[in-house]
């Protein structure tokens, strides 16, 4: 996931947007704020015209068979409850998305640097997310740059907003994924997202509508070394877990709020980055919603097992180091996995490793047995020239797409902010699909050279098509004479089967349609949303 932002200069932006961002600095409201304004499109560049608004043709669904993702009983249904789609990660969804069929776009401009990254359904449909910025939103109409946003479906209206505490615009919150890059709805529809201040917050729709706040968590007295969380999901047992930005990792019981938490950065002494005290964990994690299901966590430089002890404490049930460089490649936020771990079945848990070229890992759930290793983005298209810090462009920084045996692996090489992608610039291309071979080991099944600089890509088993959001070089625009320096962002749908690009429907082009991290979200309607630095940005299927 992701979804996150930092400066970006603004003289890349048309002047009104540059001097939106100097008034809305002075802008102030109450945190159980309202908005009702009609929404404003984002801003496009004068060059949108000179891209074709659809390439490809419609598609056909062809379904896909998977396992089913058990669903937790302490989340919301699976697909609307999190950024990843459920208690797995898999990042699938039952549900369809578009299909190409005279698409239709729209958006909702939220002042340049509001990104409502992060996005799950309510069981009426509505759009929830954490809308974070470089500063308070003149349109959300709160005092703080990070908001739980309430935003209906079709209009991109927002009907409500709670301001949670501010994020820190410096040193780098474009690779901060903490304090509302992640969060969940529960089994109730309620809000659950972890703060800056080293709280979780339980935020409940009311009637009006509107949010209140029903729980706090205060991390702070049990846990006082403990930074900004990054994540927060339910056991099976209705425990809730956290992880924080620096390597903690730690459990509050509902009922008692009693809290317990150790740090990691012990467990992988001596593995660390030189001058590096913690094991950061910088993305979320997965959970078997299964009785006696464990959590499973990727830090710095190993991937753990945890459960519960005997008093509910976080205990680890197994660690594995894995491969990785001592380089920070450009395209991820540390010498780490860019990871999320995904389930798979019954069985298997995978991540990235941050080797050279990177592998996919595949473990046993239970044992954390290595089942099998596989390298990719690893051929002559992704070589680099000699002295460079790597040999290949092979990395990522986004959860992968997991069903019972398959994946799907995007490379985010080259992506270290919106200057990489800025003024007709793009990153390296790839994502390849990896299956786990039922005689032992995996194998590649296909390689497609798609540019999605940095965002986490979907799964409709409905469909059978893959989205994910892309930025083409100029070289390969279909135009004959394409603009130099123009941005254009794509949603494009990939055949889960074959790798073969089905249609691509331009988003808009300029800065403000870089996306950032941000997903790839399926509503139940089977309607397509992708968070971007001026808002939030709609695909759905006309007539």
């Amino acid at each position: 996931m992701k979804g996150c932002i930092r400066g970006v200069p603004l003289r890349r932006w048309p002047r009104a947007v540059a001097l939106a961002v100097v008034v809305v600095a002075a802008i102030a409201a109450p945190a159980g704020s309202s908005a009702q304004s009609s929404p404003t499109p984002i801003p496009t560049d004068p060059r949108t015209a000179d891209f074709p608004a659809f390439t490809g043709m419609a598609a056909q669904a062809h379904a896909v068979a998977a396992p089913s993702v058990p669903q937790s009983g302490f989340m919301a249904a699976n697909g609307r409850s999190n950024v990843h789609d459920d208690a797995y990660m898999s990042d699938t969804y039952a549900g369809a998305g578009p299909l190409g069929r005279n698409t239709g776009v729209s958006s909702t401009y939220l002042v340049p640097g509001t990104e409502c990254g992060s996005i799950a359904f309510d069981g009426a449909g509505r759009i929830v997310s954490v809308c974070v910025g470089l500063t308070p939103s003149a349109v959300i109409g709160t005092s703080s740059n990070v908001n739980l946003v309430l935003m209906d479906q079709r209009s991109l209206q927002i009907d409500a907003a709670f301001a949670l505490p501010p994020r820190q615009v410096s040193p780098s919150p474009f690779n901060d994924f903490s304090a509302g890059g992640y969060f969940y709805l529960d089994n109730l529809d309620r809000a659950v997202v972890g703060t800056t201040t080293r709280h979780i917050f339980v935020v409940a729709e009311t009637g009006s509508p509107g949010f209140a706040k029903v729980a706090d968590y205060d991390l702070t007295a049990s846990c006082p070394m403990l930074d900004k969380i990054t994540s927060a999901l339910p056991d099976s047992t209705g425990r809730l877990w956290f992880t924080s930005f620096n390597g903690w990792v730690g459990t509050v019981d509902p009922t008692s709020s009693t809290v317990q938490c150790i740090d990691l950065a012990p467990l992988e002494a001596g593995r660390l980055p030189a001058g590096k005290a913690n094991a950061e964990i910088e993305n979320s994690f997965a959970v078997d919603p299964a009785s006696g299901g464990g959590v499973y966590i990727v830090a710095e430089t190993a991937m753990y097992r945890f459960h519960a002890s005997a008093i509910g404490a976080p205990a680890v049930t197994w660690q594995r180091f894995y491969d990785r460089t001592n380089v920070q490649k450009p395209g991820q936020v540390d010498q780490g996995s860019g990871t999320t771990p995904t389930l798979m079945g019954s069985t298997f848990v995978s991540i990235t490793d941050n080797a050279d070229p990177m592998d996919i890992v595949i473990y046993q759930r239970d044992t954390g047995v290595v089942v099998c290793k596989q390298p990719v983005f690893d051929t002559a298209a992704f070589a680099l020239p000699p002295g460079s810090p790597s040999m290949y462009a092979s990395d990522t920084e986004n959860s992968l797409i997991g069903t019972g045996t398959q994946m799907i692996v995007e490379n985010n090489y080259g992506y270290s902010g919106p200057g990489a992608t800025s003024g007709g610039a793009v990153t390296y291309p790839g994502m390849e699909r990896v299956d786990v071979n039922p005689r032992g080991g995996c194998m590649v099944r296909w390689l497609s050279m798609a540019r999605a600089p940095s965002v986490v890509a979907k799964l409709s088993l409905a469909t059978g098509l893959v989205y994910t959001y892309t930025k083409p070089p100029d070289c390969c625009s279909p135009t004959p004479n394409p603009p130099s320096g123009a941005d254009p962002w794509y949603l494009t749908a990939i055949s889960f089967r074959s790798g073969a690009t089905v249609f691509s429907r331009l988003a808009g082009v300029g800065l403000g349609y870089n996306n950032n991290y941000a997903p790839v979200s399926l509503a139940p309607d089977g309607a397509a949303y992708v968070g971007v630095l001026g808002g939030l940005v709609e695909f759905r299927d006309g007539s």
